[in-house]
């Protein structure tokens, strides 16, 4: 990612995750927070 060397991700007023990019798009806190999680349909 060409735009930021250091990536800052608040969720409820915290800091769930702090990193370069790459390390970001990766981190399970961040998915959790703005993406949820996927539940099986019955």
């Amino acid at each position: 990612m060409n735009i930021s060397d250091r990536v800052i991700v608040m969720a409820e007023g915290r800091v769930i995750a702090d990193g370069k990019p790459n390390s970001i798009y990766e981190n399970q806190a961040v998915i959790d927070a703005y993406l949820g999680t996927r539940k099986a349909s019955k």
